[in-house]
Formats: C-alpha cells, structure tokens, sequence
C-alpha cells in the first residue's frame, strides 16, 4: 500500500490587487478586489515505502504548496490525501509525528539558543525516549559534522551550518516520511555533496521515505530515482531522469578537444552548442547519426585531440522542457 496518496488536490489563494495612489488605498479599505490564484490544479500521485523522489517546477509551480498541504499547513480547497494513513490537515498531531520537513527558507530552531538547546527541545515535543534520543543525536552529529557548533547560538551560524542543522532536528524523531523543501540552497560544495550522500545513505539504510524540491538538477540527478515536473499546479511528467531526457530529447553531447583554437564548426549530423578555445561542444541524434559516424565526419575536417560522450546537462533539458510547455 502506497505511504502516500494524492488525488485531484486543489489549491487556491486569494490575493488582494493593490493600485497606486491615496485615493485607490483608501478604496481598498471600504471594498476589496481579489484575484484568485490557482496554485494545484487537480493534481494526483502515489508514493511507496523508501522512494527518493525529486518533485521539480520553475518558481511559483506548486511545489511548496504541495509539501505544505502534505505536511498539514495548508488545506487544499478539494481533493483527497492521505500520509501514512492520515488526512494531514486533520490529524495534526499523529501526523506530525510520522514525518520531518525542512524548508530552506524558515527555521525550526530557536534564534538565539545554542544548537543543542534546540534538539533538546524538540526532544521534548516529540516525546522522544532518551535513549533513542542519544543515539539519533549522535549520529546525526557524526554523519553531518555537528561536533564543533552543537553549543553556538542558531543566529551565529552560516547558512550551510545551519541547514545542516535543520535536517538533524527533522530526524530527531527518526520519521519514516522526509520533506525536504531546497534543502541545500545556499550551501558551498562540499556541505552540499556531505548532504547528498547522507541523504542517499538515509534513504537507502532507514528507508526513510524522501519528496526533495529542488531547483538544482545536479540534487536531483544524483539522489532520485523518480522524478515529478509540476507547472502550472499540474504534473506534467512523472518518470526517471533517464525517460524524462528521452521524452524532452534523445540527442547526446559530444565534446571535442582540437589540436588548433577555433572560430567555429560545421558538422553534418550535429549542431554546434558552444565553442571554449580548441574545445567545441556539438549536440547530435544517434538515432540520425552514430558516434562512430560523427567522429569520423570531424576526424576527415580537423585533428582531433581528445573527445567523450555525454548526456546534455539536466538543467538544460529541464529548461527546454519548461520552454515547451511555455512555464
């Protein structure tokens, strides 16, 4: 049985227009004009138990309202969901404690106490045992290098501590569910590869259960196996990266290294992306043409270096899909 199930959930909010001038204002405090926006159109989907699962749109899509009616925050106008059992708009506090969520842009921690000080407390909302408080806490410290910041103030930490931090405090309670909403925003290199490959060790040894929103392709091409394009309230794909490449596109990327800088290439059989000195990058359909026919096409015009074959990045066939779909 699915641990969570999405059918033809709506959302909608109402915002106020806002004109210029003294006179509009005062307007506005007698008689209200509304627009409704639709941010869920009828959207459906199911979860199973251990699914690391990359939810992707462009900005004001769906995604964040989606983790928020999952998580119990907001209530849809319509439709039915259910997490592990629960309505989460109407079971709060069972549901609450079946799941951990992290929001890039807000903070479960308290400001101006010490980090530790924060686990504590949330040790005590969840009513969690000590025992399995102790070893969850440590090792979430050791698995995300906590050791050296656990006793100083939430407010003095940089952003790539802190996140680090909040996904710690939404593991605490050690959920079966995990929502992680840009979870390595903000993050240098190397906090950002630690929290994938814990994110990855996470799913993988607990099984825990994992929806990550994401604007970088590179989370999601290294942590998910499925993966969900929401545009305009709607989900627009729902498969692998790979069938999400194939459906976008099937062309692959060659890049070459030339003996001599160049200007420019023409190739039948390609087309040229981008030149960088004596490096060129062509795009080509090997259902058109086969690698081994391309090389030999630019072997018979120019001397070749080095080369290899690649996919085209993520970002840029998640870009072209949104430019399809005009989102």
């Amino acid at each position: 049985m699915p641990q969570i199930i999405v059918e033809n959930l709506v959302k909608t909010f109402q915002i106020a227009k806002r004109k210029t001038g003294l006179w509009n204002a005062t307007k506005g405090l007698i008689h209200r004009e509304y627009t409704t926006v639709k941010a869920l159109e009828g959207i459906s989907f199911k979860l199973d138990e251990g699914e690391l699962v990359g939810y992707i749109g462009p900005n004001g899509a769906g995604k964040s309202t989606t983790v928020k009616v999952l998580s119990g925050i907001l209530v849809p106008n319509s439709g039915h969901c259910e997490v592990l059992g629960n309505v989460p708009w109407k079971n709060r506090i069972s549901h609450v404690k079946k799941i951990g969520v992290v929001f890039g842009q807000r903070s479960q921690l308290w400001w101006d106490l010490p980090v530790i000080d924060s686990f504590e407390l949330l040790k005590d909302i969840y009513n969690i045992p000590e025992k399995q408080y102790k070893t969850t806490k440590d090792e979430l410290v050791e698995r995300l290098k906590l050791q050296q910041i656990l006793e100083v103030p939430v407010r003095q930490l940089s952003l790539g501590q802190r996140m680090r931090c909040e996904i710690s405090a939404s593991l605490l309670h050690t959920p079966p569910i995990l929502f992680l909403d840009e979870p390595t925003i903000g993050l240098d290199a190397v906090s950002k590869l630690a929290a994938r490959e814990f994110i990855k060790d996470l799913n993988k040894k607990h099984g825990t259960t994992v929806i990550l929103t994401t604007h970088d392709m590179d989370d999601i091409e290294a942590l998910c196996s499925r993966v969900m394009v929401i545009g305009k309230g709607q989900i627009l794909l729902d498969g692998t990266v790979n069938e999400i490449r194939n459906t976008v596109s099937k062309e692959r990327r060659l890049i070459i290294d030339l003996e001599e800088q160049i200007l420019g290439i023409s190739i039948e059989g390609a087309t040229l992306v981008k030149v960088e000195g004596s490096r060129a990058y062509l795009d080509f359909n090997p259902d058109k043409i086969t690698p081994a026919q391309l090389i030999g096409n630019i072997s018979a015009k120019y001397k070749i270096k080095d080369l290899f074959i690649e996919n085209p990045p993520i970002d840029e066939v998640i870009a072209k899909f949104y430019g399809e779909f005009k989102i």
